[in-house]
């Protein structure tokens, strides 16, 4: 990672060392993640299916959240101690040492939106898109509506994601492949506990699955294709659940330019430096994500082809 300065602070935003031993409230909401976890999958089935299924969906969606938290130095100054609170993904899908890798590649802010340099980036090389068939234009398409994006989002970057990898694994990317091979005794307990408990498994995926189409939303709009790195990240004024579920990630310029600072400092971070956040990012905010899925449920935010890029 670069050594970069904060406009705002002037101290560096990616290597700045932490000043406390252990991060309390990450590791207490840890333990309030995976007892939400404990409780859908044992106790809550017997209850009532569609309040484990929910509970469910937002113990993963949170587990999400903590796993950003983790690979960002957090809650203990050790990294390898908090990567063993969730090197095993109840999510199923992405195996942690893979979302660290690529998001912390993400965080190359010079990057952002780059089709091929950005691992998060949803806009595609204009030359790609134009040799697309015409169904597969229609399901990005799709998928550039907020509606779109949760019902098929996981589903095509799920695709893309382990197409990716199997690439790498084919040219002989031993990091990939182990990221991998350890992900799977995880995925291997997960499915055993889930067995002996009285959560039915394909409730399971689909609320893994419901999990990701959450995630989605924060995803939606996160970035922008611009000229300036510095206005490419959004923030999101919202204080609701999802918010919360979200770790104050939809304060996502806040985030990008102190990547070390803990999910609930934030608010206050931005609430202090409010119009040096603005102007910076040259007034790419939302007022709230009701504001969000009413402009962008059924409407495309964005071209799919990435719009400052020229036509070859």
């Amino acid at each position: 990672m670069p050594n970069t300065a904060s406009p705002l602070t002037g101290k560096n935003t990616q290597t700045q060392p932490h000043t406390h031993a252990w991060d309390w409230p990450t590791l207490g909401l840890m333990g309030v993640c995976y007892g939400l976890w404990g409780g859908a999958v044992f106790l809550l089935p017997g209850l009532s299916l569609a309040l484990a299924w929910g509970i469910l969906t937002v113990a993963l969606v949170l587990h999400s959240s903590l796993s950003h938290e983790v690979l960002h130095g957090h809650p203990f100054p050790s990294r390898q101690a908090g990567e063993a609170l969730v090197i095993v993904s109840p999510g199923l899908f992405i195996p942690y040492i893979r979302f660290r890798d690529t998001h912390l590649a993400h965080h190359m802010d010079a990057r952002l939106t780059d089709p091929y340099d950005d691992p998060e980036s949803n806009y595609l090389d204009p030359a790609v898109w134009n040799g697309l068939h015409r169904i597969k234009k229609c399901a990005y398409w799709v998928n550039n509506t907020l509606l779109g994006r949760m019902l098929i989002g996981p589903l095509i970057s799920q695709y893309v994601f382990m197409r990716a990898d199997a690439r790498a694994i084919r040219h002989s990317d031993r990091a990939v492949l182990q990221a991998w091979l350890l992900h799977m005794p995880g995925v291997i307990l997960v499915v055993l506990l889930v067995f002996i408990s009285p959560m039915p498994l394909w409730l399971y995926v689909l609320s893994a699955y419901a999990a990701l189409s959450v995630l989605k939303i924060r995803t939606f709009l996160e970035h922008q294709a611009h000229q300036h790195s510095s206005a490419r990240s959004v923030i999101i004024e919202d204080r609701g659940l999802l918010a919360f579920l979200f770790l104050n990630n939809n304060l996502h310029l806040v985030h990008h330019m102190h990547p070390r600072v803990a999910w609930y400092r934030l608010p206050a971070l931005y609430r202090a430096n409010k119009k040096r956040y603005v102007a910076r990012n040259q007034g790419y905010v939302y007022r709230s994500y009701h504001d969000v899925f009413a402009r962008y449920f059924l409407k495309t935010k964005d071209p799919v082809a990435h719009p400052l890029w020229p036509m070859r």
